[in-house]
This record gives structure tokens, C-alpha cells and sequence, in this order.
């Protein structure tokens, strides 16, 4: 059998971000449907959803997040934009 190894996602001051991040994703809310798929594939899990008492938002922890633009590819509305660092 063949073993393949599984990497996760670095927490703690391996996983910092630094200043290299080009873009960074944006989350507009009122176009959010929330669908869920931006959490679902984050490399680096740094989206949080937020909900309750009929409240529903996304946080992303931008000391984690790469800029890959991952989600925001995944996301069927467009709701997530890449904004520049820059």
C-alpha cells in the first residue's frame, strides 16, 4: 500500500502570512448566499464562519491568509474579491 502524507495548514508563527501577500480576499456580504464553498476550500483554513440569532458573516484571519485567491475562485457569486495589497 502506498502512503501518502498529509500536510495541514501551519498554525502559530510558522503559518504567518509576513508582508509578501500580493492580493488579499474581500468579502461582500449582500452577495453572499452562503453556500459555504469559500470555507470549504481555503488551503489554510482562515475563514471563520460567523452565525446566530438569524446573523450569518465570514471573518478571515489576514495574519494566515496567503492571497492564493482560492476562495474566491470557488465562490458561485463572485461575492469574494481580490483586493490588492499594494
Amino acid at each position: 500500500m502506498v502512503e501518502v502524507p498529509i500536510s495541514y495548514p501551519s498554525l502559530g508563527s510558522q503559518g504567518l502570512t509576513g508582508t509578501w501577500r500580493l492580493k488579499r480576499p474581500v468579502v461582500h456580504m449582500d452577495k453572499c448566499i452562503k453556500c459555504r464553498l469559500c470555507w470549504l476550500y481555503c488551503p489554510e483554513s482562515v475563514l471563520d464562519i460567523i452565525e446566530g440569532d438569524g446573523k450569518f458573516d465570514i471573518r478571515i484571519d489576514y495574519d494566515y491568509c496567503k492571497g492564493c485567491g482560492i476562495c474566491a475562485s470557488q465562490c458561485p457569486t463572485k461575492a469574494i474579491e481580490m483586493v490588492s495589497e499594494l
